[in-house]
């Protein structure tokens, strides 16, 4: 009698809560049809976007990156945790399964008086399965499904980072080259002054101070050497390490940075530029999994059915193992909706996490367009820096070589040509590092567009 009262208020809820359930739909957020800054209109293959960093026409490079992705710890550790991920969705999938649990006991004794001997063997079953009506278990398979999902997408955003920060190490490499040779040059130069300036201080033909002057040039062109040199080794050890490498690991980088523009990068529309990002698809599946704790929690307030059965069989002696088999099947009902104001403040916190991570989510969105926008602005910026550098680099060795030619003709003193000198170094090298610049804003521009 009683379960018939209780009967309709099972069938209600199991109503209820198949109205209850929600579907997800992505959040609404607004996204630019184009790009504002200026793109490139040309299409990119599949195959080119696989390995995209051999656009850059590098072979050294190509064997380094190679290298880092099969040796890097940190890929390594994204790797252990996406099989973790795999391993905690098929744990989540058993739930599709009964559990079946069996236990077999066989026992021999013997009476020292008369010598009887007692056997007995007792032979036992089990059988659980509890029944998903109200979709809960499903969430939670679901659930580790997008885990899974994001911890691979967490793995493809270490590989993408690691392969920005194995070019511009290695790119930083070749400059820290360029710039130990052009240092060398320059004190050279700086010692031939010097020479010429004793020469001349000898003579009687100059004063002291332009000795000092000459000498202070010197020391100042060695220090900067050593600095280099200090920055070289530096470089070449974070670029070990990242290799899975000891420090005493040499890498020889080439001397100078190509002087091949560097390749150009098909943005696309921001919707598909949005589909490539492996940060952007863990948001998504964070978000998923945001949601589907709130239905989690909405089904964990109805009633959980298990269905359980077990099978025993006991005997006295062997022939009669099989005589007595129990068979039994029953159902077992837990009733979590009595804990009604607990269970609907539990709901409502689900919501308001979820909330939270609808707004970090379109955050994300938001910051991943400006990654894109800013790259795109600072290529255009760099193109129009590099023809304004060249020309300042011009108009300096113009300026280095008549106060060179004055400084001959007695008409200006080594100070004025010393510092024309440093103003040809310093547009020279504001040239060379407007070439590095540009490398690593495409760099930067493919891991915003997700490579």
């Amino acid at each position: 009698m009683r379960m018939n009262r209780i009967a309709p208020v099972l069938i209600a809820l199991m109503l209820l809560a198949g109205c209850a359930r929600a579907r997800w739909t992505p959040p609404s957020i607004e996204v630019p049809p184009r790009w504002s800054a200026p793109v490139v209109n040309q299409a990119a293959t599949e195959q080119a976007r696989a390995a995209w960093w051999m656009n850059f026409n590098d072979p050294q490079l190509n064997a380094l990156i190679d290298e880092a992705l099969k040796a890097n710890n940190d890929l390594a550790v994204a790797v252990i945790r996406v099989q973790r991920a795999r391993l905690q969705a098929g744990l989540a999938n058993t739930t599709l399964t009964p559990d079946v649990k069996g236990v077999g006991l066989n026992t021999s004794s013997r009476n020292l008086d008369s010598h009887n001997t007692k056997r007995s063997a007792n032979v036992s079953g089990s059988l659980s399965y509890e029944l998903d009506l109200w979709g809960k278990l499903a969430q939670q398979r679901a659930t580790a499904a997008w885990e899974a999902q994001a911890a691979e997408a967490d793995r493809a955003q270490a590989a993408l980072n690691l392969i920005g920060t194995t070019a511009e190490l290695y790119w930083k490499l070749v400059r820290l080259n360029e710039q130990i040779i052009d240092g060398n040059a320059d004190l050279k130069q700086a010692q031939k002054i010097l020479e010429l300036v004793n020469a001349r201080y000898a003579a009687g033909v100059i004063s002291g101070l332009d000795r000092v002057q000459a000498e202070q040039n010197v020391s100042a062109q060695r220090l900067a050497l050593t600095r280099l040199y200090q920055q070289r080794i530096e470089a070449r050890h974070a670029l070990a390490v990242l290799l899975n490498r000891p420090p005493s690991y040499a890498f020889e980088a080439p001397e100078h940075l190509p002087d091949s523009p560097p390749p150009e990068v098909e943005a696309g529309l921001p919707a598909q530029a949005l589909k490539r990002r492996p940060d952007l698809r863990v948001a998504e599946l964070r978000l998923r999994q945001s949601f589907a704790d709130i239905e989690k929690m909405r089904a964990s307030f109805y009633p959980a059915f298990t269905l359980t059965g077990s099978l025993g069989s006991a005997s006295e002696a062997l022939l009669r193992v099989l005589q007595n088999p129990v068979a039994t099947l029953g159902i077992g009902l837990t009733l979590p909706f009595i804990e009604w104001n607990t269970m609907q403040l539990k709901i409502k916190v689900s919501k308001s996490e979820y909330a939270e991570a609808v707004v970090h989510f379109r955050k994300n969105l938001y910051t991943a367009l400006a990654e894109v926008e800013n790259a795109l602005s600072r290529r255009a910026q760099l193109i129009e820096a590099a023809a304004h550098q060249a020309q300042i680099a011009f108009q300096a060795s113009q300026a280095e070589q008549q106060t060179h030619a004055r400084f001959n003709a007695g008409a200006a003193d080594l100070q004025a040509w010393l510092e024309a000198q440093g103003g040809l170094r310093k547009a020279r090298d504001a040239l060379k590092q407007n070439r590095l610049d540009q490398l690593n804003n495409r760099m930067r521009l493919y891991q915003a567009l997700g490579g």
